[in-house]
């Protein structure tokens, strides 16, 4: 392990108790959020959802180190990273429940989530090879699963961001499972960060439960990548819950229980139990913490059921140019089955 926080006391690591706070708080916020999505999705308020409890440290951390003028570029499990770093639950819940104007609330430079595996790499590579032509001094970090270290994409991304020295930090949460894949089964590496030797720059690797840490290592590659090296990190975390909400982890989970106790164990009771330790966190404190996220869920909710459906038109019109005929045979048949649906017409 490059680095592990939680066995050092916080007066010798970069961080004042102030901000080891904030990232507790967000850890809070972030873990509400996601039991609450994942009783919203039950009782069918939207329609799937990729809970990412266990992951909190790993994202908070990371979106800890972002500056204001950085990219993010997001995919289906990183709401914990997204909302860390600004953007209202509010606009993910709609994002969930099928609304086209899910980030018309911010103005923050995050890319649209991306929901195919892998595709969002060679975006981010890109985007910084496009800050290098500009003279900007940016950086952009892409969030993927260790299962999105299979796909070509992957390699492309990494391969360009190489020869170009693209200032770009590649996020990989290794969470021990592509859906239900462990890591081990899709990929013959000793690590995911080694990877990054065949492309000519840094791999590291972090204690994703530990969000100091990584905010520490996800600064440090931040400002490689801002002189013109990308970095390759690789936070070891762990998928408490299923891949989605269709998934059922009961049917292969049983295969891997030989994780050490750091890496599954849950990082808000475990950077709680750190910050105790450190006396800069009680009991009245957590109390408000937490009924403060509560009051900013349900805010969010609201704000969600407040925003009216969209048309069905909607999900056609933003995606090309000049649509395509089996794009416009596919809404000619939604919208003569919605029609069916409504009048009951349908049958079984």
């Amino acid at each position: 392990m490059d680095r592990v926080i939680g066995e050092r006391d916080l007066e010798s690591v970069p961080f004042s108790a102030e901000e080891a706070i904030a990232l507790y708080r967000d850890v809070v916020r972030t873990r509400q959020f996601d039991e609450r999505a994942l009783a919203l999705q039950r009782r069918g308020w939207m329609s799937g959802y990729p809970p990412f409890r266990g992951q909190e440290g790993s994202q908070v951390g990371a979106a800890h180190a972002l500056s204001a003028d950085d990219w993010l570029f997001p995919t289906y499990r990183s709401n914990a990273m997204q909302i860390a770093y600004g953007v209202p639950m509010s606009d993910i819940f709609r994002f969930r429940r099928g609304h086209p104007e899910y980030a018309s609330d911010h103005d923050l430079n995050v890319f649209p989530q991306s929901v195919p595996i892998a595709t969002q790499i060679p975006h981010a590579a890109g985007a910084g090879m496009a800050a290098t032509h500009a003279d900007a001094d940016h950086a952009v970090v892409c969030y993927f699963g260790d299962g999105a270290t299979s796909e070509g994409d992957f390699h492309e991304g990494l391969n360009f961001a190489g020869v170009f020295d693209a200032p770009v930090v590649f996020f990989c949460e290794n969470n021990g499972w592509a859906i239900s894949m462990p890591s081990e089964r899709q990929t013959a590496s000793d690590t995911i960060a080694v990877k990054a030797d065949a492309y000519g720059f840094e791999g590291v690797r972090v204690d994703g439960n530990d969000p100091l840490a990584v905010r520490e290592t996800a600064a440090d590659a931040l400002e490689r990548a801002r002189e013109g090296t990308p970095v390759l990190v690789e936070s070891l975390t762990y998928r408490q819950g299923a891949h989605t909400t269709s998934d059922d982890p009961s049917r292969y989970r049983f295969e891997r229980d030989d994780l050490p106790e750091w890496r599954t164990a849950d990082p808000l009771e475990r950077y709680e139990r750190y910050l105790r330790e450190q006396e800069v966190l009680d009991d009245d404190l957590i109390e408000t913490i937490h009924e403060d996220a509560a009051a900013e869920v349900d805010r969010a909710v609201e704000i969600a059921e407040e925003t009216p459906h969209p048309d069905l038109e909607d999900v056609f019109e933003p995606v090309y140019e000049r649509r395509p005929p089996r794009l416009a045979e596919q809404q000619a048949w939604l919208e003569e089955f919605a029609t069916e649906r409504d009048h009951g017409e349908l049958e079984y």
